[in-house]
């Protein structure tokens, strides 16, 4: 199964949210700009690059980076205002809002459908996804798992309250995988990557054509109202990270394999999937927007999410120069 050696660098941050009361609030100008990252795609490698620190030296910014395993926890601490700035999929901005979380979406950007999926055992009995009626599915509650979690079971026919769901992060669900605690686990790259190597493990479905793979950049509403242009650079920056790296493909999966320690060769798995595209970092797009919203409609309808959203109102959009 999953050897230490390949999660210890990926799934070590489980306890980063433990020190979020020592962050600092936001001041209304900045010095400081505080990010939420995860270890994978662009922020990853701006980090690795020290590119956001270059780009806002001149305006007198350090930049400071806090861990998280998923979304979730991240933008809890976004909304709050002990972060400024973090990257995750589409469900958790969903649960912020909410709950009353003070930001605001930014930017987005597009990964492959193929980078989520469900797996299971290879010698499970379980040979569909009908076949995991009644049984206990683990994923991240609010996040993008929760959403293709969502989708699949309901290709097949199913609801979410036909399966036993299991609401554990990464590394919790990677250890119950592992011991057989669990049936299945819904869970994105990098993470996929890793277990879709172990021969042990079989994909029983991925999310291609089935969910569209919208991830989001998100900033702390007052933070953004007060220094709208470092968000501006901030996402300008990211843009052109993410075409270099698509750019020289080979370099980047060196570059992410020292970053995350997963082995190049499955790093070159997740970043060579259809449709994956670290290049395609934007503002928020009329598709992007409208994509969130009928999400928003949707979790609401299930009863996932308590209440109506109008994800619109959080949209922010930069002001012509």
């Amino acid at each position: 199964m999953i050897s230490r050696r390949q999660t210890l660098g990926l799934f070590g941050a489980a306890a980063a949210t433990a020190f979020l009361p020592a962050i600092k609030p936001a001041r209304a100008a900045a010095t400081e700009f505080r990010i939420g990252w995860q270890k994978n795609g662009v922020l990853a490698l701006a980090k690795q690059r020290g590119a956001l620190e270059k780009r806002l030296a001149d305006k007198g910014i350090t930049v400071s980076w806090s861990e998280f395993t998923s979304g979730p926890p991240l933008l809890e601490a976004l909304g709050a205002a002990a972060l400024d700035f973090g990257a995750t999929g589409d469900v958790p901005p969903l649960f912020a809002q909410a709950a009353g979380g003070h930001l605001y979406y930014v930017g987005t950007y597009r990964g492959s459908p193929a980078g989520s999926a469900i797996v299971v055992r290879n010698d499970s009995a379980i040979k569909t996804v009908q076949d995991l009626k009644g049984k206990k599915v683990a994923f991240k509650r609010g996040s993008s798992a929760h959403n293709v979690t969502v989708k699949i079971l309901r290709k097949a026919g199913l609801g979410i309250a036909d399966v036993e769901a299991v609401d554990l992060s990464p590394p919790d669900a990677a250890a119950a995988f592992k011991n057989g605690s669990i049936d299945a686990w819904s869970i994105w790259d990098p993470y996929l990557a890793i277990v879709e190597a172990d021969p042990d493990t079989r994909i029983l479905s991925t999310a291609e054509g089935i969910v569209d793979s919208y991830s989001y950049f998100l900033a702390n509403a007052e933070f953004t109202d007060a220094n709208g242009p470092v968000v501006v650079d901030v996402i300008d920056e990211l843009a052109k990270v993410g075409r270099s790296a698509q750019g020289r493909l080979e370099d980047t999966i060196k570059e992410l394999s020292e970053i995350t320690g997963v082995p190049a060769d499955v790093t070159r798995v997740s970043l060579t999937r259809p449709g994956a595209d670290l290049g395609s970092v934007t503002t928020i797009s009329d598709e992007a927007a409208a994509y969130q919203q009928a999400l928003a409609d949707e979790f609401f309808s299930l009863g996932i999410v308590p209440k109506q959203l109008k994800t619109g109102d959080i949209v922010w959009r930069p002001k012509a120069s």
